[in-house]
């Protein structure tokens, strides 16, 4: 494996840790990457980089952000989230992880892209019920903030230091564990 392929797989696993906190902001950093040619996309995802698909998926980010913001809405889009995460987090990895045979790809694509952000949206998603329930949705707002700004930060990270946002996507798997493990229901005895 080169330092290449490896770089590529940190990228795809950084950008589907991001997909598990907001779907479209890190597919419009890949897009905007693409863009600007900061990275390179395999041949056959190369459409990802287009002005069509930048625009398209920069008005879904901006959709998707501020819809996050409204109490209620948000509960019904992380359930709707959650799958979409998966598809997201998979298309993120096999969009970049460069030099590795097809069967490799697609096995690292659906357990550390699809794995990693459907693990952080369901975290995410059981962590906004409990701040409704407890709050009346009143502190979803801050919820939605802390996940916005983490998706950007670990997407850019992603891009532009794919190492670091590896270490951050450790760091956030091991956060978001503990606090699940806090807030899942416990069994009755």
């Amino acid at each position: 494996m080169t330092s290449d392929t490896i770089i590529s797989i940190f990228l795809g696993i950084g950008l589907a840790a991001s997909v598990g906190f907001r779907v479209f902001l890190p597919l419009f950093a890949l897009s905007l990457a693409a863009y600007f040619n900061i990275w390179e996309l395999n041949e056959s995802w190369q459409w990802v980089g287009s002005l069509a698909t930048l625009i398209t998926l920069g008005v879904a980010t901006v959709v998707e952000i501020f819809a996050y913001f409204i109490p209620w809405v948000d509960n019904i889009l992380d359930s709707l989230a959650i799958p979409l995460a998966a598809i997201a987090g998979t298309a993120v990895m096999v969009s970049t992880v460069a030099d590795l045979d097809p069967i490799v790809t697609w096995s690292l694509a659906i357990i550390a892209g699809g794995g990693t952000a459907t693990a952080i949206k369901g975290a995410g998603a059981t962590s906004r019920l409990a701040s409704t329930a407890s709050t009346g949705g009143l502190a979803n707002p801050i919820v939605s903030t802390v996940e916005t700004g983490t998706a950007f930060v670990v997407s850019i990270a992603s891009i532009f230091a794919p190492i670091l946002a590896a270490v951050l996507v450790i760091i956030i798997l091991i956060i978001v564990f503990r606090i699940y493990r806090k807030l899942r229901p416990r069994p009755k005895t």
